[in-house]
């Protein structure tokens, strides 16, 4: 065992024996290890080509291991649907998933300790990541940027710029990268329910308040207000940006801005009140019970049927559009369609923003110093950012029979079939894959190509998604940019902090949204403040702050 796999063995192990004394902090989840300081990433040795041969995909076969860092991502079977099973049957490449057993962390910490990594590590740009960084257990990616042509050219100097590593060197492929504004976020109605209850003004949270009181009196097995996987902020998190103008979700740091510094999100007044509203919305039985436990499979079926009235999360269109094409087969009239951001009286609703976008995206892959071949796995990725891979990924397989057929004169611009807007079904089901199977997602491409092409179309073929998107969601996403990258280094103090911060966080939230009265809530929402503090919250407010006017001074030099 090399020295570096020792060491971070040892510290797992010693990891196992505190927990058990400490019950593992507050939650009793475990945390990811400490990295060794005497690690270096130029210890890591790979093989590579020569710089003038790039690697082949296609010339034999190659098996990757891929691992989602989360909780509750299953990534669908390789091969099973038509966009995997082209590149399988074209480039002879295998991808493995490894489940995260519902509990990722601790996944990843075993994988660690037995020396298996996957090849693949896919996730947020967080601590968790940024510790197998630290510990030299990522593939440094810059050579490869520069020797393979997709990525530099997608993203561009300035992206990649801003994933540098404090030791000047890129470990993260972004995922949904682009410049211009994208993101999904919102709210959906079902059409069908709308229609048959007199199509009422949805513009205020007044408005949705009487229209969910609404639908529960006439419709009794129906939710009202469908919030998906609440556990992870979806459909709160919008509800929170209803209440405060210029809102960009800091429900993430803990923290919103107040003038030029980083405050407490317990004591925003926009916070509060939309805390206040969710807890109502739980008494009187207008979102599920079991919002913070459901699976994404549970709101899927519920779209599906139809017994959904109103449903907001950060990223709709992957469960909804297959719900909509499912339900407007027999009556076209019926489905889901998007509305304008829901927002408190008397606020801006330009400046209400539902889900936020930057320029580098969502998440990222990584490539683990145990992938044999690495480069050939950066050529994999960098060929599904590409615009062959793009295309395949989110139209399927080219030919004749298929939604596109090759390229147009400038070997980009796929020249989209006939079958494009005529079997919206079709498309829907291949894209609703593509949501849980691209990792590496060229948004550049993929929005400037697809409203070009959609422009062409009468409205009834328009891909449901596009519509959607054009019209509302993304004019109504918040630019983000600035307060990226403010996590803390894990092994610092403040990120000590954060990890207690965190667990602090969870509870409150969930006990917030089960408070009985007014009052109990903000006596949470108090408490959790108060044993924030008491935690370090200021440090760590300090710290976001310095950030963020970093950021502020970076852009501006840009």
């Amino acid at each position: 065992m090399n020295n570096r796999r020792k060491m971070f063995l040892q510290l797992f192990s010693w990891s196992l024996i505190v927990c058990m004394l400490v019950s593992c902090s507050y939650s009793g989840k475990p945390k990811i290890l400490d990295p060794s300081p005497t690690l270096k990433p130029e210890d890591v040795k790979v093989e590579k080509l020569p710089s003038n041969v790039l690697y082949e995909l296609g010339k034999e076969p190659l098996h990757v291991t891929f691992y989602g860092l989360y909780n509750n991502y299953k990534m669908p079977a390789w091969g099973a649907d038509p966009s995997s099973e082209w590149i399988k049957d074209n480039f002879d490449i295998h991808i493995k998933s490894i489940s995260s057993d519902g509990n990722a962390m601790h996944k990843l910490q075993t994988m660690v300790a037995i020396n298996q990594l996957p090849d693949i590590i896919w996730g947020e740009k967080d601590a968790d990541l940024e510790r197998l960084r630290e510990a030299g257990l990522l593939v440094p990616l810059d050579d490869y940027i520069e020797k393979y042509p997709n990525l530099k050219k997608w993203a561009g100097e300035k992206i990649l710029n801003l994933l540098r590593a404090p030791d000047g060197k890129i470990y993260y492929f972004p995922n949904y990268y682009s410049e211009n504004p994208y993101g999904n976020a919102g709210y959906v109605v079902n059409k069908k329910i709308y229609r048959e209850l007199g199509k009422p003004k949805l513009e205020t949270i007044n408005d949705l308040y009487t229209y969910l009181k609404l639908v529960k009196e006439k419709y009794p097995n129906v939710i009202p207000f469908e919030t998906g996987q609440a556990t992870e902020g979806h459909g709160i998190d919008q509800l929170f940006s209803s209440f405060k103008e210029e809102n960009y979700s800091f429900t993430r740091y803990f923290a919103v801005t107040k003038d030029d510094e980083m405050v407490s999100i317990y004591q925003d007044q926009g916070f509060r009140e939309s805390a206040l509203f969710v807890a109502q919305l739980m008494r009187e039985g207008l979102m599920p019970q079991n919002a913070l436990t459901q699976t994404e499979y549970q709101v899927s079926e519920k779209l599906m049927n139809g017994t959904v009235a109103v449903h907001a999360s950060a990223d709709p269109m992957r469960l909804v559009m297959p719900a909509d094409a499912a339900l407007s087969i027999s009556n076209p009239d019926d489905g889901y369609f998007f509305i304008d951001p829901i927002y408190k009286e008397g606020l801006d609703p330009k400046k209400i923003y539902p889900g936020t976008y930057n320029i580098l995206g969502w998440n990222v892959s990584t490539i683990s110093t145990s992938a044999k071949n690495p480069e050939a796995i950066f050529a994999m990725l960098d060929w599904m950012t590409g615009h062959e891979g793009s295309a395949v990924q989110m139209w399927g397989p080219p030919g004749p029979e298929g939604f596109w057929n090759g390229f147009k004169e400038d070997g980009i611009t796929p020249e989209f079939t006939s079958r494009y807007g005529s079997d919206p079904n079709g498309l829907a089901e291949i894209q609703a894959i593509a949501g849980d199977m691209m990792w590496v997602g060229n948004t550049e491409y993929l929005d400037s190509t697809k409203t070009k092409y959609e422009a062409t179309l009468p409205e009834k073929q328009k891909n449901w998604a596009t519509k959607w998107q054009q019209l509302v969601t993304w004019k109504s996403q918040g630019d983000h940019t600035q307060f990226i990258n403010l996590m803390p280094a894990p092994n610092s103090e403040e990120g000590l902090i954060y990890r207690n911060l965190k667990e602090i966080w969870l509870k409150a939230r969930s006990d917030a949204m089960f408070g009985e009265t007014d009052e109990e809530v903000l006596a949470i929402l108090d408490k959790a403040h108060e044993e924030s503090m008491a935690a370090g919250f200021q440090m760590y407010l300090t710290f976001l702050t310095k950030k963020w006017e970093q950021n502020l001074n970076a852009i501006k030099e840009k």
